[in-house]
């Protein structure tokens, strides 16, 4: 079960906020924006994004694993192993 820090509502306050950065860089391109400030806006959507999953792992570290771990066995070495390969995704991006 999920254990989110922030409510799925912040979670997906957050979420429409990105998307609605990525409905005005749509429109800048449409619009021929120039490519700088296009590139500016692609930036902040990205921060935005690591932001949200940064606060994700950090809630999935605390509750999810942490609740594995300390009730042992396999659960917890599986638990420990996604969060390395989430962790691995999120250093390439």
């Amino acid at each position: 079960m999920p254990g989110y820090e922030m409510s799925k509502d912040q979670l997906m306050a957050r979420l429409r906020r990105v998307e609605g950065q990525i409905r005005g860089l749509q429109q800048m391109v449409e619009a021929d924006r120039y490519c700088i400030d296009v590139l500016t806006q692609i930036s902040a959507v990205t921060k935005a994004l690591q932001s949200v999953a940064l606060g994700m792992l950090d809630d999935h570290l605390r509750h999810c694993v942490a609740d594995a771990v300390s009730a042992g066995g396999p659960d917890g070495e599986r638990k420990l192993a996604e969060a390395t390969q989430a962790i691995e995704r999120l250093v390439k991006s």
